[in-house]
């Protein structure tokens, strides 16, 4: 089978069940099993290469599992974010794109803040697969960072990519409601916690059918993991130590009411890259 037919059946296919990317998705599958880069696959399948029949029915089961809407990270093993990849898998949450958002914010606010004799302390709680830790560790190297996750599902994958990207990142297992509450232990605090409501099915099959539950759903109205947040930044964060908690779309008038009913103030929400809102931070009275 040449290469470029093995592409557009494959794109064909995915393109029939509602793959948002089908062509691309295809590639990927494609550079993955092959071991090689999107560009030098594409050149190969361009002068006519064919896929080795050995490869075949590993090709045929790579694109069924697409076809049945499994994330393509959890095929291919890995997701990235930033300028790196995290390992991914079945129990941990694929990390999105739009979390950037909070995650660049976070990094200048960092980067701007004057640090004391203890140096600069930043907790990311709800950790997962870890990429808010670990793009903090990498940005803001002389800051001791924390992730902190309850799964015990997610804690391998957290552990690992720690081990590979930022070994000097702390990894913490427990929920935020069994946190110690030390006064004044950190400068800032980043969360992206479930925060779908439990009556809410989530529309792509991705989401509703392979992330993690935990990971999701915050309770009645979502905002329960996020209370606890709030709660625990009230007792940890330093006077004037900076909050910023990922959410929907529709969830921003909910967080600004609840950072602000307890007392923080500066409280914004800011918007990710295609101008929707997506995180609401605040400053510790």
């Amino acid at each position: 089978m040449e290469l470029l037919a093995a592409l557009r059946d494959a794109a064909h296919r995915l393109e029939r069940v509602g793959v948002p990317t089908p062509g691309v998705d295809a590639e990927i599958l494609l550079s993955n099993l092959l071991g090689v880069t999107r560009g030098a696959m594409l050149a190969d399948a361009q002068t006519g290469k064919t896929l080795d029949s050995s490869r075949q029915d590993e090709w045929e089961r790579l694109v069924s599992r697409r076809e049945a809407r499994e994330p393509l990270q959890h095929i291919t093993g890995t997701a990235a974010f930033m300028d790196f990849e995290v390992m991914v898998g079945n129990g941990v949450f694929v990390p999105r794109p739009e979390t950037q958002a909070l995650v660049e914010a976070a990094i200048t606010h960092a980067q701007s803040i004057a640090v004391g004799d203890s140096g600069l302390h930043i907790a990311d709680l709800c950790s997962g697969s870890g990429v808010v830790a670990l793009s903090l560790a990498r940005a803001v190297p002389h800051a001791h960072v924390v992730a902190v996750e309850a799964s015990d599902q997610a804690m391998p994958y957290l552990t690992r990519n720690v081990n590979d990207l930022a070994p000097d990142v702390e990894v913490v297992q427990a929920p935020v409601e069994e946190l110690d509450r030390a006064p004044g232990r950190f400068d800032m605090i980043l969360a992206n916690p479930p925060y779908v409501p439990v009556s809410e099915v989530p529309n792509e099959p991705e989401v509703a059918h392979f992330d993690p539950p935990m990971a999701l759903f915050g309770g009645e109205d979502g905002l329960d993991t996020v209370r606890e947040i709030v709660g625990y930044a009230l007792a940890t964060l330093r006077p004037g130590g900076y909050l910023a908690i990922e959410h929907s779309n529709l969830q921003g008038p909910a967080l600004r009411e609840l950072l602000q009913g307890a007392g923080f103030f500066g409280v914004e929400t800011e918007e990710d890259f295609v101008g929707r809102e997506r995180f609401t931070r605040g400053f510790r009275p």
